[in-house]
């Protein structure tokens, strides 16, 4: 995926259209945000196929 900073916004939505991973926060208006730099990434998980976005942290 595409290298992204902290506090940079992943995701806006209307519903939970994708799900929060690993260092990804969400907002109240359910906006999907960076916890850490690194690369974003787009994965499917679980029985209900959900779409989870995770960020995988930049080596320091």
């Amino acid at each position: 995926g595409q290298f992204i900073l902290a506090g940079n916004i992943i995701v806006r939505q209307r519903g939970t259209e994708f799900h929060p991973g690993d260092n990804v926060g969400c907002g109240k208006d359910h906006t999907l945000f960076a916890l850490k730099d690194g690369v974003v990434q787009f994965s499917v998980k679980g029985l209900k196929k959900r779409r989870v976005v995770t960020i995988v942290p930049a080596a320091e």
